[in-house]
């Protein structure tokens, strides 16, 4: 099985996105997305921005590798009678299932950037949209300080080195790599704007609860916590994370979670 493919159908992405719904919403509100709109959501769970996107253009394609997050989010358009949303089991580095030059808009947050080619990424994103489309990205950011960053740096202290010509997804949150890729996709880089932003994690309850959903059901906190046993130090890693939760948490209410995470809003005009 494709690597990537076997890392999201390993857990449940569903708990985590449940926390990231107020966030997505109010990130599509500011895409300017019409009626007229045809959109494509690649790398999308199970419809966190797909099904915002939904409610306010033409038509939404969601591309997702995991195929329990694809079914997932058929069901959850199917329950908001969002027949104008449809999800499809695909990958990022090869959308050959889908014609030249078809979407408006791309939309791809959180999501694309975990491919293992990014180039082949960019290529693809640019070849699927029409011209003067846009493509948008939200990627995490590496060595920052807020939540998401900092668990992928501290689950990657207790994994075993990644194999020769892994190139880690933290790289699409770097300015410079981001250029690099959509340029050799025919981008200039004066088509490129970036902008820092927030996605807020909310959680109706304390941040150890938010922090078990992490750890049973995302794939990268449960592959670091499968490692980190084997070599006896599942309990260093646990500690390490929960006072990480524990610390982000801005509620003012040890029994609600608000965790805000900072990352890099992509922009490519086409």
């Amino acid at each position: 099985m494709n690597p990537n493919k076997a890392l999201w159908e390993k857990g449940d992405f569903t708990r985590i996105a449940a926390s990231m719904r107020e966030s997505g919403a109010a990130l599509v509100d500011q895409l300017g997305i019409t009626k007229q709109h045809h959109i494509l959501d690649l790398g999308c769970g199970d419809g966190t921005t797909a099904l915002p996107e939904a409610k306010l253009a033409a038509h939404v394609l969601g591309v997702d590798i995991a195929s329990n997050l694809v079914a997932a989010g058929n069901k959850r358009a199917k329950e908001e009678g969002l027949s104008n949303c449809v999800f499809q089991e695909g990958d990022a580095i090869n959308l050959n299932f889908l014609a030249d030059r078809t979407f408006d808009l791309v939309v791809s947050i959180f999501g694309a950037m975990f491919a293992p080619d990014p180039f082949a990424v960019a290529k693809e994103m640019v070849r699927v949209t029409k011209p003067g489309g846009r493509i948008v990205m939200g990627n995490w950011i590496p060595g920052d300080p807020t939540l998401v960053a900092q668990i992928l740096k501290i689950s990657a202290a207790y994994t075993p080195p990644p194999p020769a010509g892994f190139i880690s997804p933290m790289t699409w949150g770097v300015e410079a790599n981001v250029t690099e890729r959509f340029a050799a996709a025919g981008v200039s880089a004066g088509n490129i704007s970036f902008l820092k932003d927030t996605f807020t994690f909310r959680y109706p309850g304390p941040p150890k609860g938010l922090f078990d959903n992490f750890r049973l059901y995302y794939g990268p906190t449960m592959n670091a916590f499968d490692a980190a046993a084997k070599g006896g130090k599942e309990e260093d890693l646990r500690r390490e994370l929960e006072e990480l939760f524990n610390s982000k948490n801005e509620s003012g209410n040890p029994q609600q979670t608000v965790i805000p995470a900072t990352f890099l809003r992509v922009t490519v005009a086409v």
